[in-house]
């Protein structure tokens, strides 16, 4: 084994509060390491038995004993570039406490929490390489280097030794470059890097899995084929200049790889030759995060991949300068949802060099600012925008080595679609005012502080995550700064914004409008070829450009913004003359009212001047019927566009507030730094409690709301979920009705309302921290000395009810997709369990989560892999509303819901034959990982506020949950598991019933549904009679 070229254990910068240890290694063969030694991982010390574990690994290998087969997890190689739909996600007007057997949670007791150790490999070569006869061929290899390699040829290995490890994996393609990551249980580290090194040593790329993999390539295309930003992303690629990098479909699909085939290209060389070409070590970027001492996990680096073979550096320099876009053109692209968004993209030299001046960043700050004499605030006043974001994107479309893109997107009113263009005049007026203004110390000097403070604080991620951001930073940072890189803002270069600015032009910028409401008769209407999208390109009139160019007039009430007053100054830690006791280990109750009751507990893990405060306001009447729900939800509404000035100002300080309603309350959160969180609240309730609505707001708020609610089950995943909650839950008001009621409401109606939900309140919180119990007890006090309600009783909450299916029945619900265009149909069954509650209920849930965990991935790998029913595969304990259930989920472009049920109901009716024949060393395998993945530590103060809040919401109020099902997880056997699948699962069991949603897509004809009337299943064709004739469970939250 070679020795490393060269290693470093102090050149990585990293904060004061970090106490892992980093060192950098060089190989010989170029690859670029960065070790990561986390002592919180064996907190318990350096085991032998962790050595025990690489031992018997070693031995399993030489032996071949491990030769189990399966196929890979979902997150197995899924492309998150495609699963990323950039905020599109619907307003649902549900929420559903989940039951995830791998969400972390805080653990507490006597037994030290654990963490799992990742990995992450970045490899400079991504869709920009992509040749232009076989589109999408980076992702492509992507999704063919977990087909097995030479060392360990079973396809599947990867996968089935994270899985059974309590580990997952993922992969994603970049324009520049692609990432590999995993996780896993600490002691198995080193034989996932044994797997993982060999997708960059002698991967396989088997030629008999190919056309599989085409396959999957094509239904993770088809997930996104209606989401308007993939969309649009699209169009700007097609409409990018001839020869560019840009001007590709990056995605593939089946079309785009099998016609390569078609022209005679030989798709497996053309991969192996971009593996060949590409794949070195010069291009490679390696993370590992572990607990060994940072010698043992150099040796396990040099031991596996000193053998990828060598190639030169990455050259990461800036590209010449290319033309992107052709300039003076208006691009209109139909929208899928119901909208009105305009993007203003500008084309900046490329800045990966300028990391430590941010130039972007700086006018990104003033350009997407919201407080007054901003540009956002000036078209809120016109009646012209509802938001506005700007700035330079993440994705490496948006930071390439050719170009930074700095976007602008504005949701437009209808007011504001027919001004497009004096609302660009608007961002032209503030553009002059910036040019003209000189760039301001002061303001980069806040961002600077922001940055450090976010820096010294910084919150820990999942190690998963946290290898991944390291391994992108390593490729476009110093190693110094590979931390630290992003939070920095170091050198205040005012020569360097002003030469960013005079890129804002019309002559560089590129226009993008969204809607539904264009000309579809239009004799100028184009194609994108890939997606089918329609658009129409036009000419700019020149008068514009020209006004554009250079404004006449400065509008008095456009300025910079004023000093923030949120950005904290004291970091004081409220735990440092604390000592730990008992008491503090999980969440009590120190205020309990008739008006309030709050939960309060001190940080004694994280030790970061941050604080948590979630609050639920229960109002009187705010659900009681389909017209007050829609009117409760204008009123939250209103009053955050009312705060939004306020709000914003905690929000670049980093002091965060959500507003929103759940169900029937109010839900307030208030998360970030501590030091001015009392202020924001007062100012918060203050408003809260005086609120008056203006006209004009009303309308434009109004508007938005319709519009959320047209948007609605656009998806067909999330229609399906909505479909059977609203079966579900007694009270599930639909959102075509509150569509209706809405388009009749006025302001007389809110202005009525207002008082009446608020004449009466009663709130629950929690308080969780760097806040003393005096100090929260004082937030307890704002609640009551500015809300002057009297107390909503008891029996007045409303306490949502859950259906009881009775035992033998089969129902199911039949739908067409919300979109006319949408191919993806979707069959959702749900098995009903038990309600949660009770002393056998902690058993109960660790069996289902087990349960779960053993069929995961023989699930994914029939239904998904062998099959290729579609992309989306999925199966799940659920929890509504206390009521435990199970789920199975597939969703699928090329198959009826009929048929999708039917192999559904065969691979369930197999699982007789899974269970009796699991051995006893995988059954115990998945116990293993599963109670590890209870006990894992959460890796940041959010994190573990978030599980608390859902046992506070949920009224369980059992903070220690997930320890009390990792020690029930020890006790547990096989017999316990097929005892609970031959009660509750296997058909014909004596408590098996089940709920079938079927959400039929474009191309499936709904006329089969009556197919399923013939094999016992009872269709629900109105929900309300069922609900008149059916018995509910009592309700619990």
């Amino acid at each position: 084994m070679a020795a490393a070229v060269s290693r470093d254990d102090e050149l990585v910068t990293k904060s004061p509060n970090d106490q892992r240890s980093y060192r950098l290694l060089r190989l010989a063969n170029g690859l670029c390491a960065l070790l990561v030694h986390d002592p919180e991982i064996y907190a318990d010390g350096y085991p032998p038995q962790a050595s025990k574990a690489h031992e018997h690994e070693e031995m399993q290998e030489e032996e071949g004993e491990d030769d189990e087969e399966s196929d890979e997890d979902d997150a197995g190689y899924s492309d998150e570039e495609g699963d990323d739909d950039d905020g599109e996600d619907e307003d649902v007007e549900w929420e559903e406490d989940g039951s995830e057997p791998k969400k972390r949670k805080e653990k507490g007791g006597d037994k030290p929490l654990v963490k799992k150790a990742a990995a992450a490999m970045c490899v400079g070569i991504g869709s920009f390489a992509d040749p232009p006869k076989a589109q999408g061929l980076a992702h492509f290899l992507e999704h063919m280097l977990f087909m097995g390699s030479s060392e360990f040829p079973d396809e599947n290995e990867y996968d089935s030794y994270l899985s059974k490890h309590g580990g997952a994996s993922n992969a994603f393609t970049e324009t520049e470059y692609t990432c590999y990551h995993f996780e896993v249980k600490r002691e198995y580290l080193k034989g996932a890097l044994d797997r993982f090194s060999q997708f960059f040593v002698s991967p396989l790329v088997k030629a008999e899995t190919m056309d599989r993999e085409i396959l999957a390539v094509d239904s993770e295309f088809n997930q996104v084929l209606q989401s308007d930003s993939c969309r649009l992303y699209q169009l700007q690629s097609h409409t990018c200049s001839q020869g560019h990098p840009l001007n590709r479909f990056t995605w593939g699909n089946k079309k785009s790889l099998v016609d390569a085939m078609g022209s005679g290209i030989n798709l497996r060389e053309e991969i192996l030759q971009m593996y060949m070409k590409n794949y070195h070590g010069g291009a490679m970027k390696l993370v590992i995060i572990g607990g060994e001492p940072l010698d043992i996990l150099e040796g396990w680096t040099m031991e596996l991949f000193s053998k990828v073979k060598a190639g030169p550096l990455l050259d990461m320099t800036p590209k010449t300068d290319m033309s992107f876009w052709k300039s003076g053109k208006l691009y209109k692209l139909e929208a899928v949802r119901d909208l009105h968004s305009l993007i203003l993209s500008w084309t900046l030299p490329c800045l990966h060099k300028e990391y430590m001046k941010k130039p972007e960043d700086y006018l990104a700050h003033l350009l997407g600012h919201e407080g007054k004499g901003s540009l956002l605030y000036f078209l809120k006043a016109k009646g012209w925008a509802g938001t506005l974001s700007a700035g330079v994107g993440s994705g490496g479309s948006q930071r390439s080595s050719y170009a930074y893109i700095f976007e602008m997107s504005i949701r437009l009113t209808d007011s504001g679609l027919k001004n497009v263009f004096e609302v660009i005049g608007a961002v032209y007026q503030y553009i002059k005012l910036l040019k003209q203004s000189e760039p301001q110390e002061w303001i980069f000097k806040e961002l600077q502080d922001i940055g450090y403070m976010e820096f010294r604080f910084a919150e820990e991620q999942p190690p998963d995550d946290y290898a991944v951001d390291l391994a992108e930073n390593m490729l476009f940072y110093s190693e110094k700064h590979i931390v630290c890189g992003e939070y920095i803002y170091e050198d205040w270069d005012p020569e360097l914004v002003k030469h960013a600015l005079c890129f804002f032009n019309p002559d560089n910028m590129r226009v993008d409008l969204l809607s539904r409401s264009f000309d579809k008769q239009s004799q100028a209407i184009q194609c994108e070829p890939w997606f089918g999208s329609q658009y129409i390109e036009e000419d700019i009139p020149s008068s514009f450009i020209e006004s554009w160019r250079n404004p006449v007039q400065l509008d008095a009430d456009l300025h910079l913004p004023k000093k923030n007053e949120f950005i904290p100054g004291d970091f004081t830690l409220r735990n440092a003359n604390s000592p730990r006791s008992s008491s503090e280990d999980n969440p009590h109750c120190i205020v309990d009212e008739p008006l309030i009751k709050l939960w309060y507990k001190m940080d004694m893990t994280f030790n970061v001047p941050r604080a948590n405060t979630y609050f639920l306001i229960s109002v009187k009447d705010g659900y009681s019927s389909l017209e007050n729900s829609v009117l409760t939800e204008l009123f939250a509404n209103l009053l955050k566009d009312e705060l939004n000035e306020v709000l914003y100002q905690a929000y670049v300080a980093k002091l965060e507030t959500s507003l929103s309603v759940v169900g029937s309350k109010l839900e307030i959160k208030l998360y970030g730094y501590n030091d001015k969180l009392p202020i924001l609240l007062s100012n918060i309730l203050s408003t809260f409690r005086s609120f008056s609505p203006k006209t004009d707001r009303f309308e434009v708020i109004k508007e938005d709301l319709e519009r959320a609610y047209k948007n609605t089950n656009l998806k067909p995943m999330s229609h399906s979920t909505y479909l059977r909650l609203q079966v579900l839950c007694e009270i599930f008001w639909d959102v075509d009705e509150k569509l209706g009621i809405l388009m009749n409401l006025t302001f007389t109606d809110l202005v009525k309302f207002i008082p009446k939900i608020l004449s009466q309140l009663h709130i629950e919180g929690l308080c969780h921290g760097n806040l003393s119990e005096e100090e929260a007890i004082n937030i307890s006090k704002i609640f009551c000395n500015t809300l002057s309600a009297q107390t909503l009783p008891e029996e007045a909450r409303h306490g949502e009810r859950v259906i009881c299916i009775p035992n033998g029945e089969n129902f199911v619900r039949s739908v067409r997709v919300k979109n006319d265009l949408e191919e993806n149909s979707v069959v959702e069954v749900y098995y009903p369990v038990e309600q949660d509650i009770g002393k056998g209920a902690t058993r109960l849930r660790a069996i289902t989560d087990l349960f779960s965990s053993i069929i995961e991935e023989p699930c994914f790998d029939q239904l998904r892999t062998k099959e290729q029913l579609g992309y989306t595969v999925k199966s799940s304990p659920r929890m509504t509303y206390r009521m435990l259930g199970y789920c199975f989920q597939v969703m699928s472009s090329k198959y009826s819901p009929v048929y999708l049920q039917s192999r559904i109901d065969n691979f369930i009716n197999g699982l007789s034959t899974l269970l009796d024949g699991l051995d006893d060393e995988t059954f115990e395998h998945h116990r293993s990982g599963l109670i590890a993945n209870k006990l894992e530590k959460d890796p940041s103060l959010s994190y573990q506020t978030d599980d608390y809040w859902s046992q506070i919401v949920c009224k369980r109020y059992i903070f220690d949950m997930p320890k009390l099902e990792a020690e029930e997880l020890r006790t547990i056997k096989k017999d316990d598991v097929i005892t609970w699948y031959n009660t509750y699962i296997r058909s014909l069991a004596p408590k098996h019933r089940r709920l079938a949603i079927h959400v039929y897509g474009c191309n499936s004809d709904i006329a089969e549904a009556a197919k399923l009337q013939e094999q016992l299943w009872t269709a629900i064709d109105d929900v309300q009679s069922l609900k008149v004739s059916s018995q509910f469970y009592s309700s619990l939250c």
